[in-house]
């Protein structure tokens, strides 16, 4: 079992940066995939970043390449998500989900997922 918090959400004007933490517990952190997703009112969840375990492989969602960085820190057993040149449509409810070894841009293919942190973007 994986326990998956969330924090570093709020409200940013276009152009800003924001960036998220996720913060696990109760199993080896190293030995999990973890991803970010995201979900807009209305909309479906849509991939954002996955980093594999050892932090070597990183995938991103079309739209979010060049802007968004993710990054883990085994030894703080967290995942953040750096979030640059933020716009309107980035506005949505992002969660961290957790997977064994590889990421995998599915959200169906993720075990433990954490409760999520809102994001405003304000144009």
């Amino acid at each position: 079992q994986v326990q998956l918090v969330e924090s570093g959400g709020g409200l940013v004007q276009a152009g800003g940066s924001l960036r998220l933490s996720c913060a696990a517990s109760g199993s080896t952190f190293s030995n999990y995939a973890m991803g970010w997703f995201r979900q807009a009112p209305g909309k479906e969840r849509e991939f954002v970043a996955g980093i594999g375990w050892t932090g070597d492989t990183k995938i991103y969602g079309d739209s979010m390449k060049g802007r968004f960085t993710i990054s883990r820190d085994n030894a703080k057993n967290t995942v953040y998500l750096q979030m640059n040149s933020l716009k309107s449509e980035d506005t949505a409810v992002y969660c961290c989900a957790a997977r064994y070894r590889y990421a995998r841009f599915s959200p169906a293919e993720y075990d433990y997922w954490g409760q999520g942190t809102q994001v405003t973007v304000s144009s």
